[in-house]
């Protein structure tokens, strides 16, 4: 009995010691290396800018509800995702008259595969800086700064493509 009983309640103990205390602790150290010392970003979830002082996003499948994810199955050559992809151009060339249908990136009127994210391309963002430095009385190229600041680089540089957090570029649009 000896001979299994204090070997496992040994490792027993090592593993609370280790798991319990100091791997927790270890994580806890790390998170507060964080820039928001690990309270979590509650900034993360895409949300619908409507007014055009804002730079907007992408449109969602589910409306921006963080309570479940989840994309569209309609695929490009369904009639209906046609329709609500052809809405969505003619709604953002209403209110971006001065670029031409060919310039609106993909990404402003097809929603992402989670409905949530967050990012947009730089591209949709500076494609929008026109509209909003005439209706916030703002030098374009204030504007094309601001948006050049908020471009999240390729991991590494190597994996993704770069993108801009649309609220965090709009908070900082409103402090300026």
């Amino acid at each position: 009995m000896k001979t299994y009983l204090f070997p496992a309640l040994k490792l027993t103990f090592l593993c609370i010691i280790l798991f319990v205390v100091v791997y927790p602790s270890l994580i806890w150290a790390v998170a507060q290396l964080s820039e928001n010392q690990g309270k979590g970003d509650l900034q993360n979830v895409g949300q619908a800018f409507t007014q055009d002082k804002y730079f907007q996003t992408r449109p969602s499948a589910v409306s921006y509800n963080g309570g479940g994810s989840g994309g569209s199955n309609k695929g490009i050559a369904n009639a209906d995702y046609l329709k609500e992809v052809q809405a969505r151009i003619d709604t953002f060339l209403v209110h971006n008259p001065d670029i031409q249908k060919a310039a609106i990136p993909s990404d402003l009127v097809t929603a992402s595969g989670s409905g949530l994210d967050p990012h947009i391309s730089p591209q949709a963002a500076l494609v929008q800086v026109k509209r909003i430095a005439k209706i916030r009385k703002i030098d374009e190229q204030k504007l094309i700064e601001l948006v050049n600041q908020h471009i999240e680089k390729p991991l590494f540089g190597l994996f993704g493509t770069a993108k801009v957090h649309v609220l965090k570029l709009n908070l900082a649009l409103d402090k300026m």
